[in-house]
Formats: structure tokens, C-alpha cells, sequence
């Protein structure tokens, strides 16, 4: 199971991907700003073995996996799991992870339970933070969010990304995902309209040469890559993401009058949108300069 937001049609892709998307760093960073994750409790909702949870244990967040399809509950330091057996699951992944044994030696507890974003079956006001990534809470989800606010403590923060569109992505989406996206980021839209906020990041997928970049959407993804890395002049693709972000109870009945939900796009130096943006008359983003 990939837990990009992209699926490539061969494992060997999707090792180069593992590597390209965000080398930069921008998201998990971005993440710990709106947080904080570091030294926090914090539940990931994605079987996201590959990418979230290493990014979170990097920040030294203590993470507990929701995995929809995890066997046995499991909870250990993190270092155990390196070296289990359990096909699929989050310890193989970090298994074949080169600096997994750097990354989990001094790591805090790694705990996989079974469950799903509208039933965890975590304790209440057990987290201070819940995070989701690409394939949970997508589009309007309030039984999801109502699970989040269960789980978290009082000020705790829900994190949910997502892409935000708009980049060099778009021929993988197809037309129906992109109005989704659009629609999604808008101030009327479902999230801003029930008290998130949104963080625009403007990523890559950064690649050792133009050559390998080509190669890999050309292999990955088809027809499709094949238009990315004929409209590419540089070993790098933009991906522009959105991390909608809220604090535990924040919603249309916060105390907020309707017009002012969601009013502010933040965006900083790793935030900022550049080049063409399908801005319509109620979207929250710009381009910057």
C-alpha cells in the first residue's frame, strides 16, 4: 500500500518516489509548526508507513498508528519493530529503510492499533495531536472530526493534509479530483466553513537529474507522467500541498460569526504558492511573487 498521494504502477517506483517527494523537508516542518509534534502524543490516521510515520518519529513525536487493516495491537519502542515480520505493515517498512536503525535507536514508543478515523478505539483526550495524511478525511467528514475532538485533549490540534493542486501534478489527477481540491480550499468550502484553517506548501518531488525524473513519471505513471516530463526542465516537480489545521472544538458554532470562518490563508517562506493559480472568486489562495 503506497501512502503517497499518487499510487506508481511498480514497487520499484515508488522506492524512487519514497526518496523525491519532499526531500526537502517542508511538510514535516510545516507540521511541527502548526502542532507543536515534538515530544507530543500524537495519532496518525494513515497506514502511512513510508512517509508519515518516519517523518513523525524524526520530530520525536510518540506515534500511534490508526491502521485500518493492522493485525494484533502491537506497542513497543520503536527500535523492536525494526527487523519484525508482518507483510505490509508499518515495521517492514522502517525494516527496509536504510537509516531506519538511526532514525527509531532513540526513538519514543511506536504503537499500531487497529481501528478507523470515525472509530480509533483510543481513550478519550489521549492525544495532542491527530494527523492525517492524503487519504483520510478527504472532503466533508464530520464524523471523522467529531472522533479527532474525542481523542484530543483540551487544545489539541487536528492536522490534515492534503494536495492542494495547481502544479505541475495535475495530468494524475484528472479533472473531477482537481475541482475537488479547489473546491475544498475555498473560504466557502466544507473545511474553512467548519473552523480549519489552511497552510499552503509549496513542495517537490526533487529528483539527482532531469533524466531520472522523466524516467520515473514515464514509468510510474504512464500516459499521464509522459506529459509531466515533456513539460519538465529542471530534476524537480512542483507539488503543492495544504495542511487544513484546526484546535480541538473549533467549528461553525466556536463563537465565530459565519464571515469571519476561516478568513486567513497563512502562508510563509516554505508556504508560498508561486506561478499560475486557477484562482476563482471564493478560493482562499494567491499566487505569491
Amino acid at each position: 500500500m503506497s501512502d503517497l498521494p499518487f499510487a506508481p504502477a511498480a514497487a520499484s517506483i515508488a522506492e524512487r518516489l519514497y526518496r523525491a517527494v519532499d526531500a526537502e523537508g517542508k511538510i514535516p516542518r510545516a507540521l511541527d509548526a502548526l502542532g507543536p509534534l515534538r515530544g507530543r502524543d500524537v495519532v496518525l490516521l494513515d497506514d502511512a508507513p513510508r512517509f508519515g510515520v518516519p517523518q513523525l518519529l524524526r520530530l520525536g513525536a510518540r506515534v500511534t498508528v490508526v491502521d485500518r487493516g493492522a493485525g494484533p495491537v502491537a506497542e513497543e519502542p520503536a527500535s523492536a519493530l525494526v527487523g519484525a515480520a508482518a507483510p505490509g505493515r508499518v515495521a517492514d517498512a522502517l525494516t527496509v529503510e536504510a537509516d531506519a536503525p538511526a532514525l527509531v535507536e532513540d526513538a519514543p514508543a511506536l504503537t499500531v492499533v487497529r481501528g478507523s478515523p470515525v472509530a480509533t478505539g483510543l481513550p478519550e483526550a489521549s492525544a495532542d495531536a491527530v494527523v492525517a495524511l492524503w487519504s483520510a478525511m478527504s472532503g466533508p467528514c464530520p464524523e471523522e472530526v467529531a472522533e479527532a475532538d474525542r481523542v484530543l485533549r483540551p487544545g489539541g490540534r487536528l492536522l490534515v493534509l492534503h494536495d492542494y493542486g495547481r502544479d505541475d501534478l495535475e495530468p494524475l489527477r484528472g479533472a473531477n479530483a482537481s475541482a475537488d481540491l479547489v473546491r475544498w480550499s475555498r473560504r466557502d468550502g466544507w473545511y474553512l466553513s467548519n473552523g480549519f484553517r489552511i497552510h499552503v506548501i509549496h513542495a517537490f518531488w526533487t529528483f539527482d537529474s532531469t533524466e531520472e525524473a522523466a524516467a520515473v513519471l514515464r514509468a510510474g505513471f504512464g500516459a499521464a507522467g509522459e506529459v509531466i516530463a515533456g513539460r519538465i526542465h529542471r530534476p524537480r516537480v512542483a507539488h503543492n500541498v495544504a495542511i487544513y489545521h484546526r484546535s480541538r472544538g473549533d467549528g461553525p458554532t466556536a463563537g465565530r460569526p459565519a464571515a469571519d470562518r476561516g478568513a486567513g490563508v497563512e502562508n510563509g517562506p516554505a508556504a508560498t504558492v508561486r506561478g499560475p493559480v486557477a484562482a476563482g472568486a471564493g478560493d482562499v489562495a494567491e499566487a505569491g511573487a
